[in-house]
């Protein structure tokens, strides 16, 4: 019964997803000591990729500069506070009258991504800056978008998307949700015939990412 309960609260949240309530003490005994400090101020953690232990979900502390990052496992029951990357739009596009490209990026894309009717949200550096409040980006930062995909888009779809995109000044990266895991918008949209799809248990290359079957994208 307690190991269906966590894999219920388990598949509640997702990768990219910000968790809050991991704490110093939850942290290996071989966490790096920048890891420990990161904690001393609350700061949300990434939710990963990986396979999770019962009573845990797979996370990522991230430090001060870009090399800082550390995969561990947070225990469900101290989580305390969820935000999707779905709920960092609106608090990002009130930040776009900054004079940087990733917000203006982000402005121009806004709206013909809102068109097309797909579900998407804010990553990487931009998407905990704004959950936070912890300053992580500057002026040359890339923006990182998820775009939740449950069913199929073409290549050519694809294609088009990024064709949009590359109209950005700004550097934008997009991760396409598909059912069973993540692949580069960019990297759909080519001619190759397969791409790689990150899957919640290791990276896979495939034909047809929708085709791939898994409990947990």
């Amino acid at each position: 019964m307690n190991n269906r309960l966590d894999q219920t609260r388990q598949q509640l949240y997702l990768p990219h997803d910000l968790l809050w309530g991991l704490a110093p003490e939850h942290l290996p005994v071989n966490a790096p000591a920048w890891a420990v400090e990161a904690l001393q101020v609350e700061p949300p953690v990434v939710v990963r990729r990986a396979p999770s232990p019962a009573g845990t979900i797979a996370v990522g502390v991230r430090g001060k500069t870009r090399d800082q990052r550390f995969a561990c496992w947070m225990p469900l029951s101290a989580v305390t506070r969820c935000v999707q990357p779905e709920q960092l739009i609106t608090p990002a596009l009130a930040e776009a009258h900054r004079d940087w490209p990733l917000f203006k990026a982000l402005a121009q894309l806004a709206v013909p991504l809102n068109q097309i009717g797909v579900r998407w949200g804010i990553t990487g550096s931009l998407g905990f800056q704004l959950a936070s409040g912890i300053e992580v980006t500057h002026p040359a930062s890339d923006l990182d978008l998820l775009v939740r995909t449950p069913r199929p888009i073409s290549r050519a779809q694809a294609t088009s998307w990024l064709e949009l995109i590359a109209q950005a000044p700004a550097a934008v990266d997009v991760q396409l949700q598909c059912p069973a895991g993540a692949v580069a918008l960019r990297e759909w949209a080519t001619s190759s015939s397969q791409v790689l799809l990150k899957t919640q248990t290791q990276p896979l290359l495939v034909d047809d990412p929708w085709a791939v079957e898994c409990a947990v994208a």
